[in-house]
């Protein structure tokens, strides 16, 4: 393993458990298990009582778990992550900035690209582990049913990269403010503009209208929800983190400069 490479995952260990060692993960664990778990039982009482209505008219169901069930909670869990994840992203470089640790940050053997990317990818372990949670009611469907498993591997693959979006975004917004609240709202507002984006492509022209589509990131993650992987959609999502982590790069190598 490079050097470069052991000091990214250290800065990512360090990240993860710094998230991990405090209330605030544990919090936001808790406060997303609870409100999936809502979606979850709203989804289940509904596909089960249209499957009994069905088979109480003697019409065969033609209900489809994946489709009817698993991708309306997976599209309510992307609307989820869109309140939590600024709250990860929101202090961390902010909270470094306003107390002065950035600069021992900056000043020590360890570029900014290390920095960057040890920050995403702690960002990215606390993340998982809310979505790991996710995994208790879908192992109840497959207790009581027989949902697809690939369909639901998209999914999940989906709200990892949609989520991972949002992180690389809210690190650049976070690396240009001392205040977190700011750095936690503008993120929101920023990440609720590429969500809506979509709406006002048909007030537009054609061709506007297409980019404006293109540009919402709900857009990418619907055919996920569906159980489809398609290669667009990929190079989206990654071309969006990787242009999210580039502008957090000029942020905090202008901050070096500064120092």
């Amino acid at each position: 393993m490079g050097d470069s490479l052991r000091r990214t995952l250290a800065l990512a260990g360090k990240e993860a458990r710094g998230y991990f060692g405090s209330p605030i993960a544990w919090v936001m664990m808790g406060l997303f298990a609870v409100i999936y778990g809502y979606f979850f039982n709203v989804y289940l009482d509904f596909f089960v009582r249209n499957a009994m209505q069905s088979q109480m008219g003697g019409a065969p169901s033609n209900q489809n778990v994946n489709m009817d069930m698993i991708r309306p909670l997976l599209q309510n869990a992307s609307v989820l992550i869109l309140f939590l994840l600024p709250m990860i992203t929101m202090r961390t470089y902010s909270e470094e900035k306003r107390s002065g640790t950035i600069e021992l940050l900056l000043t020590s053997p360890i570029t900014d690209t290390e920095i960057i990317l040890g920050k995403f990818f702690g960002g990215v372990a606390l993340y998982a582990g809310l979505l790991a949670v996710t995994t208790v009611y879908i192992a109840i469907l497959f207790g009581v049913g027989s949902p697809a498993i690939k369909p639901l591997i998209a999914g999940y693959i989906g709200l990892l990269l949609l989520g991972s979006c949002f992180l690389s975004l809210g690190l650049f917004i976070s690396s240009t403010t001392k205040n977190q609240m700011v750095a936690g709202a503008a993120t929101f507002v920023v990440l609720l503009m590429f969500w809506i984006i979509n709406w006002f492509a048909d007030s537009v022209g054609p061709t506007a209208g297409a980019v404006l589509s293109y540009l919402s990131i709900t857009q990418h993650f619907d055919d996920f929800a569906k159980g489809v992987i398609d290669t667009k959609h990929l190079v989206f999502y990654l071309s969006f983190i990787a242009f999210g982590l580039f502008l957090t790069l000029k942020s905090v190598d202008s901050e070096r400069w500064r120092g």
